[in-house]
């Protein structure tokens, strides 16, 4: 078993860097992500409407496979800290109700200044990249939390 999460610095990070998670759809996930996001289009939660489509059936929301990412991003690559700033997606195909999807975000180019960092980002169910983009986030320094936590401690 993994931990719970991985937290890396600006510092500790490198080019070619990866990390990646695996998660089964459930139609709980669909029907918890349509109450939260307001989006009840019948294509994710009606099997009579879905069939009728060129899905054949129901369709996770592509915006439900793109949280994913932003999992990743902030429990394993960086991990706790990072602050997202901005995300492309790319919808390459539909992710059902049971499929297993593999998230992967790879570490594609380091900005000093501002402590940038920029991922390849990518989806796949059954070998097929179903959803790729990039993410671009703000990576803590170490210096600047070890500041922080000795300001703490003064106080």
């Amino acid at each position: 078993m993994s931990a719970p999460f991985t937290s890396y610095f600006f510092e500790d990070l490198a080019l070619g860097m990866r990390e990646s998670i695996m998660k089964t759809v459930m139609a709980d996930d669909v029907v918890g992500f349509a109450t939260l996001s307001g989006d009840h289009n019948p294509i994710h939660l009606s099997d009579h409407f879905a069939r009728k489509t060129r899905f054949g059936g129901r369709i996770a929301h592509g915006l439900y496979t793109a949280s994913l990412i932003s999992a990743v991003l902030g429990m394993r690559l960086p991990g706790p800290g990072a602050v997202y700033l901005s995300q492309t997606l790319n919808f390459r195909g539909p992710v059902r109700i049971g499929d297993v999807v593999i998230v992967s975000v790879e570490v594609a180019h380091l900005e000093p200044e501002g402590r940038r960092c920029k991922l390849a980002c990518e989806c796949v169910v059954d070998g097929k990249v179903v959803l790729e983009g990039e993410a671009l986030v703000m990576v803590p320094a170490r210096r600047s939390v070890a500041a922080t936590i000795g300001t703490a401690a003064s106080s």
